[in-house]
């Protein structure tokens, strides 16, 4: 009998017990707490999957479908990272409609993208041989290049439209809120409200955007003019802000 006071020991075994998900994955038995996402539970047995749009301090969206696994009996593809784990599931991470469809989104996202400044994604197209020219006719992204303020320079042509700026910039992290999507379709791309220039919006320039970009498309203004071969005397009077000499009192 438990003693007066303390909840019985079985029932909180129990209750333990009941809060875990059995499935399997690529043929592997995996035991994961309820709310686990595929991703996550993939990982409890070493098997890698490949994200863009993911990132752990961020809220996912599953939106750039580079993650996507089979479960058996499903119609479509399931994005890994905000499927959660169900009792009895049947998973494969790498089976063959699974691998051509991240290689399509791959070889697609490339027709259209700079990703000459995304080494994890160009190591997704080696590592599952995307055909970087197979879309010959796709039109480019070309957005005019931002240079608005001293801190970071945007270049939305290497955007890959991961949202990862939005959300930290938004109640992930900072509660800024100074940028966001707009346009539509293949118009799609991050802007400021009304097009203003950063410095005009609430943007604190904290640089977690610039953090969590995993292209070139963010990037710290020195860093930038250091790639345009300037001096560090020159880079220096272009990024310090004018300061404002105070008066002393009588």
């Amino acid at each position: 009998m438990p003693q007066r006071g303390f909840p019985d020991t079985a029932f909180l075994n129990g209750a333990r017990m009941s809060n875990l998900i059995n499935l399997t994955i690529d043929g592997q038995p995996v035991t994961s707490p309820n709310g686990t996402t595929l991703l996550e539970a993939a990982r409890q047995i070493g098997e890698v999957i490949p994200t863009i749009c993911y990132h752990e301090h961020c809220t996912a969206n599953g939106l750039c479908r580079l993650c996507v696994v089979e479960v058996e009996g499903a119609r479509v593809l399931a994005p890994a990272c905000v499927t959660p784990v169900a009792e009895g599931q049947n998973v494969k991470t790498r089976s063959e409609r699974v691998l051509r469809s991240r290689r399509v989104i791959l070889e697609m996202l490339h027709s259209t993208v700079d990703l000459s400044e995304a080494p994890e994604i160009m190591e997704f197209i080696q590592e599952y041989q995307a055909q970087p020219d197979r879309f010959p006719g796709a039109e480019p992204r070309s957005v005019p290049f931002l240079d608005d303020n001293p801190m970071f320079v945007r270049d939305y042509s290497q955007c890959v439209l991961c949202w990862r700026c939005v959300q930290v910039c938004a109640d992930d992290a900072q509660y800024a809120f100074a940028i966001n999507f707009k346009g539509r379709g293949y118009e799609t791309q991050i802007a400021t409200f009304f097009d203003q220039p950063l410095p005009a919006t609430s943007c604190v320039f904290c640089g977690q955007c610039i953090g969590v970009c995993p292209t070139g498309a963010l990037k710290p203004k020195r860093e930038w003019l250091l790639e345009q071969d300037l001096s560090l005397d020159e880079i220096l009077q272009m990024t310090q802000p004018e300061r404002k000499k105070r008066r002393r009192p009588d």
